[in-house]
């Protein structure tokens, strides 16, 4: 009974958001006032350990968190909003728009180069929540609608969510069970390798207005061939830092070399026309990636980046930490300012693109705020805790659930690192408990909290924002909840097949 309550909050955000179509923000605050009346009345949110808090000074600092994590994430959406508004008003964006046409013509295609290679990219380079904030409007660009365009970020990505930035969630998974992240690496890459080719034939079907055709499935095959082979080569025999990453860098290139040369002989001649126009485009990006890349792979500047921190604490229960330099948005920040002065732009570019950014960021603060005060009543009060403790008794069938377990903590959190320090520790203790293979298990949590992110809240409310959808994360959660449950259902019968 007590788990069926604790589901009670997020089951009226997706029922409000999917049954009556509210807004994110309004579907979230009806579930944060359902948890904090179940935290004060049913899973007694500040007794016991955390008594002299009381109910009150827990909601206080539940909230606190909610407001500090919802800065980390609008440093985020800041700059890449400012870098969208900064490219369209230059003209850039129809630029790279009529670039990739020249690759191919065909927009299957197009979403492939944008949404699964350099979505990809950017998920294992950077991760939380970068990659959709730069496809989405990227695509938006191409001609998709906004709708549409978040749905396709969101899916492009997820394929590497799971090994996240530089291998962060399962360098988490490693630390909490003392366990070689190569090991638990590979478990993930064998069964993303497996699952993985749904998401890319989901992302092919939805780019179209035609059911694809056998010419598009053999172009999804050979996306999937080129970003495969390499991920796979690397998350076994080198570690989870750069499968994903290097993946997506060595399978793009094959891939686009492929696409041009599908194309008529003429049409390839003109691939090197505006060429210094298209590099001018490209400098943002260019420069975004060499930062990611040097601030996560140099040791000493990452070290005197992440030293740089804001920390706050609230008693031992509550606090947050941000290295404002080193967190992705500090990176965004940086490559916007200096690729667009490497474009020529000026500060009166700057000031009109950050200006038309601010007066979207409203409606997004106040929505992601709610989604994360009503993640952090319900861990804080044990909710989460009460709906993976009644998932453990499932016994011999846990494999088929686990993956579940791992989506719903991506789901309250928006995070699939978070979901793993968060529910790691309950998956190895069940399966120590039920005598199935840990790393197994670890897997199969990273799996689920991958795939989770393209149904959570707060990953379609930031991707929503950077293309100007209000108050319609509704309709891009209907076309991904179903996309999500049938993964989840494939991993979790994949993962009971293997234990």
């Amino acid at each position: 009974m007590t788990a069926v309550l604790a589901l009670l909050p997020l089951g009226a955000v997706v029922g409000l958001m999917l049954g009556l179509k509210w807004r994110a923000g309004s579907a979230g605050l009806a579930g944060l006032v359902v948890a904090v009346g179940l935290a004060w009345t049913v899973f007694g949110l500040g007794q016991g350990q955390a008594a002299p808090f009381g109910p009150a000074g827990m909601s206080g600092g539940a909230l606190l968190e909610a407001g500090f994590t919802s800065l980390s994430i609008l440093w985020i959406i800041f700059p890449a909003l400012v870098l969208h508004e900064l490219q369209s008003r230059s003209g850039a964006l129809l630029v790279l728009r009529e670039a990739v046409g020249r690759i191919s013509p065909d927009p299957r295609t197009q979403v492939v180069l944008i949404a699964w290679f350099f979505g990809l990219f950017m998920e294992g380079a950077a991760g939380f929540g970068v990659p959709v904030a730069l496809t989405a409007p990227l695509l938006a660009g191409l001609g998709f609608p906004p709708v549409r365009a978040v749905v396709l970020a969101l899916l492009g990505h997820a394929a590497g969510v799971s090994f996240g930035a530089l291998g962060t969630p399962i360098l988490a998974q490693a630390e909490l069970m003392g366990a070689s992240a190569l090991a638990i690496g590979q478990e993930t890459a064998l069964l993303n390798l497996a699952l993985g080719w749904f998401l890319l034939a989901a992302l092919i079907w939805l780019a179209g207005e035609r059911p694809p055709t056998v010419r598009d499935g053999l172009m999804g095959i050979a996306a999937a061939v080129c970003f495969y082979l390499p991920f796979l080569a690397l998350a076994l025999w080198v570690g989870p830092e750069l499968p994903t990453a290097g993946g997506a860098l060595i399978g793009g290139g094959l891939f686009a070399l492929f696409s041009a040369r599908r194309r008529r002989p003429e049409a390839r001649g003109r691939l090197d026309l505006q060429g210094r126009s298209v590099v001018r485009a490209l400098l943002p990006y260019g420069v975004i990636v060499l930062l990611v890349l040097a601030t996560r792979l140099i040791g000493p500047l990452a070290q005197t980046l992440q030293g740089l921190a804001i920390t706050w604490s609230l008693g031992e229960v509550f606090g947050g930490r941000l290295s404002p330099l080193y967190h992705p948005g500090g990176v965004l920040a940086a490559g916007l300012v200096l690729g667009g002065i490497a474009q020529g732009r000026n500060w009166g570019d700057f000031a009109e693109a950050a200006a038309a950014a601010v007066a979207r960021l409203g409606p997004v603060a106040l929505a992601l705020f709610v989604m994360l005060a009503l993640s952090r009543i319900m861990v804080h009060s044990g909710m989460i805790a009460a709906l993976a403790g009644a998932a453990a008794g499932s016994a011999g069938i846990w494999p088929l659930l686990a993956p579940s377990i791992g989506a719903l903590g991506a789901f309250v959190t928006g995070s699939a690192t978070a979901s793993n320090i968060l529910l790691t520790p309950f998956q190895t203790a069940t399966a120590e408990a039920l005598d199935l293979p840990q790393t197994r298990m670890a897997a199969a949590q990273g799996v689920g909290a991958g795939v989770g992110n393209i149904i959570s809240p707060h990953n379609i409310i930031a991707g929503a924002a950077t293309v100007g959808l209000k108050g319609e994360e509704g309709a891009v959660l209907r076309q991904t909840a179903g996309i999500c449950l049938f993964y989840l259902a494939a991993a979790g019968v994949l993962a009971f097949l293997l234990t």
